[in-house]
């Protein structure tokens, strides 16, 4: 079942006397339970579709169809310093007014099994990077998303905590069966977290491709070394290169 469709999308900004088209004919839809990236040139316009699926901005013309509650993680982490790990968790549930007694059973459930139960009265400087960029999901999951929106969650990562932590963060969007849209500068970070690629043009961007991934494995690490990554990794070099 779908539970998000970009039928014929376009966005415009304007800025100043001149009109900036961003998105030009966008189309593609994304399953329930399923992993889509979203890769292409700096300025391509990921983050905006991004950005119109969460209904920040509204798009210029087309439609858009969101079936569920986003949960929206960026890139920085956001984590408030002066609270707490725990309180930095349910802040989301705090400002919906939801903090009942449902809603901190499952928060408590998470932060047992992803390894934050010894860090939860922690203070996020305290944190390493990876730690807190797991902290920030599970502030995003705390909500219950039914869509997950991730733009550039690992960037500011070195290239070892980059790989620890998208293992880390693939496992709990697959236990928690979080339908996810992420935006990635990075193609074999693509090929190893996704199960279907986007692939956008420069701007103004159309989708050049839409690429199926079907590595049967169970983690992005096992992805990796898989003799298959490699045949997508040329394939998805050849598909960006040649636009």
């Amino acid at each position: 079942m779908n539970v998000l469709v970009f039928n014929n999308v376009y966005k415009k900004f304007c800025q100043k006397d001149e009109e900036i088209d961003v998105l030009d004919n966008i189309s593609f839809d994304v399953k329930e339970g399923e992993i889509v990236a979203i890769v292409g040139p700096s300025g391509s316009g990921k983050s905006t579709i991004l950005n119109l699926i969460s209904k920040l901005i509204n798009p210029t013309s087309g439609e858009i169809q969101v079936k569920g509650k986003i949960g929206y993680m960026f890139q920085r982490d956001c984590l408030f310093e002066w609270k707490t790990i725990f309180k930095n968790i349910i802040l989301g549930l705090e400002i919906q007014k939801n903090k009942d007694e449902k809603n901190l059973k499952r928060v408590n459930r998470m932060i047992e099994e992803y390894g934050l139960k010894d860090f939860t009265n922690a203070f996020p400087n305290q944190l390493s990077g990876g730690m807190r960029q797991r902290v920030a999901l599970i502030r995003t999951l705390a909500v219950n998303p039914d869509i997950l929106l991730l733009d550039e969650p690992f960037a500011a990562l070195d290239y070892q905590t980059k790989l620890k932590v998208s293992n880390d963060i693939y496992e709990i969007i697959k236990k928690e069966n979080k339908t996810t849209i992420m935006v990635t500068h990075d193609i074999t970070e693509a090929i190893s977290m996704a199960d279907k690629i986007i692939v956008l043009s420069k701007r103004p961007a159309h989708v050049i491709e839409k690429i199926d991934i079907d590595i049967n494995e169970t983690s992005p690490i096992k992805k990796r070394q898989n003799e298959k990554f490699q045949k997508y990794f040329e394939k998805l070099w050849n598909v960006i290169n040649v636009e």
